[in-house]
């Protein structure tokens, strides 16, 4: 559970299952679109949620373009500009050289930006990639860095003060997004 999710109060639903399914299958035809195809792609989703939209995005391409894209996953807390990653265990997985390659890095919700900068650090320490794009299912605003998703499943303006909540059937038990505040 999200810190501090348990104490709001839900104000609305965003999106449902079949929404999230829609935004999924769009953010997958568009990264086949950018890309010509999917070759020489690979997918890394962000630990935790990010990691099982990005797995769901892996497996669209495989159905759409017959090709088994390579997927990792990604934990950005060494690489956090904040005092909460250190000394915590890195449980990234990335079972492949992501140099050369198109590597999209997928992730639940955007806000401020940290994290997908965090993100970009950590893999261009892995090797330097033809180009490092990013998909989000939400992109909720309010940025503190120059960074935009390459591939949003629906924008979400929001008040500093609410918190998104994506949940996955994986870890969640359903899948939606919702606004607490």
């Amino acid at each position: 559970m999200l810190r501090g999710v348990d104490v709001l109060e839900k104000k609305r639903m965003i999106m449902d299952e079949k929404a999230m399914q829609r935004a999924i299958a769009r953010i997958s035809y568009e990264i086949i679109e950018h890309n010509k195809g999917a070759e020489d792609l690979c997918i890394v989703g962000i630990l935790s949620r990010g990691v099982t939209i990005g797995r769901r995005i892996a497996d669209k391409l495989l159905e759409l373009e017959k090709i088994d894209v390579p997927f990792g996953q990604l934990d950005i807390t060494p690489y956090r500009d904040d005092a909460g990653g250190k000394g915590s265990e890195d449980r990234t997985d990335i079972p492949f050289d992501v140099r050369d390659r198109n590597v999209v890095i997928v992730d639940d919700v955007i806000f401020t930006g940290r994290s997908s900068r965090a993100a970009l650090e950590a893999i261009i320490k892995r090797g330097r990639p033809r180009s490092v794009q990013l998909a989000v299912l939400v992109d909720r605003g309010h940025r503190e860095l120059p960074i935009r998703p390459d591939y949003v499943g629906k924008n979400l303006p929001t008040s500093h003060s609410e918190v998104v909540k994506v949940s996955v059937i994986e870890l969640d038990g359903s899948d939606g997004v919702a606004i607490f505040g």
